[in-house]
Order: structure tokens, then C-alpha cells, then sequence
């Protein structure tokens, strides 16, 4: 059976083969395809301020792929194509040649090592949020019963600011 496996990419340092970042994220969504995963749509390139001590600007994506493996057997793949990428084991928020992460696969939870699904923190990031909500705006998280939509909404609301209501009448 066939799932879309919602799939975001990063990248923030240049590839020798590839170049500039938003040029290696273009080339990891060929790898995708030619490694088996049947790319059905994908966002736009988004330029985005890189999270926590990393200095350079992102380009960040995101694609949706028809697979019929299960997510597992996608973080295989997706792993390997950041190693072909050159990317290594290191620190957390360090810049990156590659970044590749599965979001979301179908309606399904899973959560065990290395694989958590939904994303524990998408609901929380407009780097992935911005490129989800142009392929798959509809998609609702299985666990906060929202949709990408409302989730970018939600994320997109100013931080600190407390609404209330005005009363009306005496």
C-alpha cells in the first residue's frame, strides 16, 4: 500500500558537485528519485534564518513521496543520501551540507529510536511549516488534530501576547 511520507529538506553550506545550498536541496530531491522514492510534489526553495548558533541562512523545502516502504526503511534511504551528501555526525545546530527529516508518513505514529512521527517539534518551526503548507496544506497531524494550515497559523502568531476580550455592556 502506498503512503505519503512528508519529507523536509535543508541545507546551509555549499557542495563541491552542487554548489550553493539551494542548489544541493535541489539535487537531494533527484536523489530521492533515483534511490526509489517517487517525489509527488514539492515546495518552493524558502531562505530562512538559520536555528540556534549556526551563522549561514538556510534554504529549506519540502517534498511529499509516494512510497509504499515503511518509514523506517524511508529513513534508510533519506540517511544514506545525507551521507552520499557528505554529511557527518556533529554538533546539533551546526551548519550543514544536507538536512533531511521525515515529518509526517500517512496518519501513522511512530516512535522508537531514531524514528519519531510526526516530527515532535514541526508544530513549532515555520522553516518546515512554510514549505509544507504548499504541498500538503490539508495533511492533519494525527496528535494535535490540526492541519498543516492551522499549525503554520498557530506558528505564525506573535509570541508573548496575551488576547482579551473586551466586555461588552455594563
Amino acid at each position: 500500500m502506498e503512503t505519503t511520507i512528508l519529507i523536509a529538506l535543508g541545507s546551509n553550506r555549499r557542495h563541491g558537485r552542487h554548489g550553493r545550498p539551494e542548489a544541493v536541496v535541489l539535487a537531494a530531491m533527484r536523489a530521492m528519485t533515483a534511490h526509489g522514492l517517487a517525489v509527488t510534489a514539492q515546495s518552493r526553495i524558502h531562505a530562512t534564518a538559520p536555528l540556534g548558533p549556526g551563522g549561514r541562512r538556510f534554504a529549506n523545502a519540502a517534498v511529499a513521496v509516494s512510497s509504499s516502504l515503511p518509514p523506517g526503511a524511508v529513513l534508510g534511504i533519506i540517511k544514506a543520501i545525507e551521507r552520499d551528501f557528505g554529511r557527518r555526525g556533529g554538533k546539533r545546530w551546526g551548519d550543514r551540507v544536507l538536512d533531511l527529516d521525515i515529518i509526517a508518513a500517512g496518519d501513522a505514529v511512530v516512535a522508537s529510536g531514531a524514528l519519531q512521527v510526526p516530527h515532535p517539534r514541526m508544530a513549532d518551526r515555520r522553516f518546515v511549516l512554510d514549505p509544507l503548507v504548499e504541498i500538503a496544506p490539508d495533511w492533519r497531524h494525527p496528535l494535535r488534530h490540526a492541519t498543516v494550515r492551522q499549525l503554520r497559523a498557530r506558528a505564525m502568531r506573535p509570541k508573548g501576547r496575551v488576547h482579551v476580550a473586551k466586555r461588552v455592556g455594563p
